[in-house]
């Protein structure tokens, strides 16, 4: 089995892997960073108190997290055949990957604005700075090192969602895993993609460590 076609199918298979784990964390961003935000600005003590705002993305963002990875690849396949035109796939794979990480996203943007110095922002505030002003000069640029941990936390969770997305044809390593070393016991390859899972997570470990260490003003 180890000849040159079986290393040319992880090395495309650890692409299709970091293809998923990366495009996916991208578009998540776009929903779960401003979630994220809403849900610190309407919050009872926020920026701007919406009560009702709050308590409705608070609900969808628990909903949506209880519901385990692999139940949610099924219930969304619809939804992923008309968004990617079928159902299994590493681009396929990217719908549910999506919407799966988007409110852990904003959970971790939430925890990371939070930990924003009040008395910084009381002071934003007492010079008259405007609503977005006080969100992007603020919070997001106090935070930003709070922001990287989290999005280095986000890639490794979602390059875990990818890995188990191989259990239906989700395509990557996890795919490999599940068709060489469960259904045909070449247990040799599932460690292979074992170990080259863990590395990649590490890679993007010490990568975003790196960056927040960079960014952080506390350091200098």
């Amino acid at each position: 089995m180890w000849n040159s076609e079986t290393v040319m199918m992880l090395i495309e298979n650890t692409g299709l892997t970091l293809y998923m784990t990366l495009t996916s964390t991208i578009m998540a961003y776009v929903i779960g960073l401003p979630l994220g935000i809403a849900l610190v600005v309407t919050a009872k003590d926020g920026l701007r108190p919406v009560e009702p705002v709050f308590k409705l993305l608070d609900v969808v963002a628990n909903i949506v997290r209880s519901v385990p990875f692999l139940i949610l690849l099924i219930l969304v396949i619809p939804l992923t055949r008309l968004i990617a035109g079928k159902s299994y796939g590493a681009t396929a794979t990217i719908v549910p990957l999506t919407i799966a990480a988007a409110p852990f996203i904003a959970r971790l943007v939430e925890s990371s604005l939070l930990e924003v110095d009040k008395g910084v922002i009381e002071a934003a505030q007492s010079m008259g700075a405007s609503l977005w002003t006080i969100i992007w000069k603020v919070l997001l640029a106090e935070a930003r090192t709070s922001l990287i941990v989290g999005a280095t936390i986000a890639l490794g969770t979602i390059l875990g969602y990818s890995a188990m997305a191989g259990a239906v044809g989700g395509g990557g390593l996890g795919d490999i895993a599940i068709r060489y070393g469960y259904h045909r016991y070449d247990f040799g390859i599932m460690w292979v993609t074992v170990i080259l899972l863990v590395l990649l997570v590490q890679i993007l470990q010490v990568i975003g460590t790196k960056l927040s260490k960079k960014l952080d003003k506390r350091s200098r």
